[in-house]
């Protein structure tokens, strides 16, 4: 059997700030998390997102260091609708987070807009058009 992908996890600098963003964004990650240095949550149909402490990473690898510059990865949220990409980007921002890219019609098709995470991970915002 191949390996299967089930578990994306982040290393975050501010556990109650990021776990503040992935719920504004609809994740239900129970507030008693905020204090916890590593935590786990089911996604409807299995997969797994996780997020560590800088502290708890350094733990079992001591040299561990964050990297610096422009996130290489970026976690995906569908919505139902193009004008539902606007007013999510929008709540986004009105919260405080930092909008990277304004919703705009891409050439592929889709009606996308780019938030950056509290630890700079971006997250993209898309829906069909049409």
């Amino acid at each position: 059997m191949a390996p299967t992908l089930n578990y994306i996890g982040l290393v975050v600098a501010d556990m109650p700030r990021s776990l503040a963003f992935y719920r504004q964004l609809g994740l239900d990650v129970p507030a008693d998390q905020d204090a916890a240095p590593h935590v786990d949550l089911t996604l409807p149909g299995g997969m797994r997102i996780a997020w560590d402490t800088e502290e708890t990473i350094r733990s079992f690898d001591p040299d561990w260091t964050a990297g610096a510059g422009n996130g290489r990865s970026a976690l995906g949220f569908e919505c139902d609708t193009p004008a539902e990409v606007d007013k999510v980007y929008a709540e986004m921002i009105s919260a405080g987070y930092h909008g990277h890219k304004a919703p705009w019609d891409a050439f592929w098709g889709q009606r996308y807009a780019v938030l950056h995470d509290p630890d700079g991970n971006g997250v993209d915002l898309y829906s069909a058009i049409g």
